[in-house]
């Protein structure tokens, strides 16, 4: 027994790095699980696992920037799946670069693809959450550290996301949806990319992490996400649970 057994979940962004580890870890606990990106050959090989592990799973190929997209996967999520219990809302374009030379086109994308999308979802989904259901979205340190230079646009558009689930968590605790939060640090694609081009970064990075080590998308950040979305949190909403291995901490 799981402790997702009979729920249906949309991970958006699943088709690589935290959202797929995000996905991976709700079907071990028993969720049928939407799989949504916008490269149909990611989300489809995240799905393919998932279903080879012995879970239940749906490939939604979905841009998060276009509204008609959005409400289509919700849609799709329900008929083919049965319901929806659980919306992660993972997917987020970096935007990095300074407050004067980021190209405005970097400055829409990320807020059309962040705060924009997980509102967008969030709403489609309300219906079909009430009662039970349970939003998690993914935001960033960039949102609250100190030295934000070169990600503020990037930070601002994640701190948008915390206000807005802070917002959901009031509003809709009457219609017994939670919604959390989540700021996590975790080796993904874009992560090592970073880390593959700036020598010595990884072991800067880890002079600021307690637990000396970066954080598994499947195996850290999934199984916490897990944990928010199931029974035994079911007195936690409007919070943000950071995990990152302590690193919040020596900041």
């Amino acid at each position: 027994m799981g402790s997702m057994d009979g729920k249906v979940a949309l991970v958006t962004g699943a088709g690589q790095g935290i959202g797929q580890g995000i996905a991976y870890a709700l079907a071990a606990e028993g969720a049928a699980v939407a799989v949504a990106g916008r490269t149909s050959a990611k989300v489809e090989a995240t799905a393919a696992e998932i279903v080879r592990r012995g879970g239940t799973a749906l490939a939604v190929e979905c841009d998060v920037t276009d509204a008609a997209q959005i409400e289509a996967a919700i849609d799709r999520t329900v008929a083919q799946l049965g319901s929806l219990d659980v919306l992660v809302n993972n997917a987020q374009e970096f935007n990095f670069g300074t407050v004067c030379d980021i190209p405005m086109e970097l400055v829409e994308a990320g807020w059309r693809s962040g705060p924009l999308a997980t509102l967008l979802f969030m709403r489609g989904a309300h219906e079909h959450l009430a009662g039970a259901g349970v939003v998690v979205n993914v935001s960033s340190a960039a949102a609250s550290e100190a030295d934000v230079a070169g990600i503020g646009l990037y930070g601002a558009a994640k701190s948008a996301i915390e206000s807005i689930s802070r917002a959901a968590a009031v509003e809709w605790a009457p219609d017994g949806i939670r919604v959390n939060t989540i700021v996590p640090f975790a080796r993904t694609p874009a992560v090592q990319a970073v880390l593959d081009q700036v020598p010595d970064l990884e072991g800067r990075l880890l002079e600021k992490v307690p637990l000396g080590r970066i954080g598994d998308p499947e195996a850290d950040i999934g199984p916490a996400v897990a944990f928010l979305c199931s029974p035994a949190a079911g007195y936690i909403t409007g919070t943000t649970l950071t995990i990152d291995g302590g690193s919040v901490r020596v900041r």
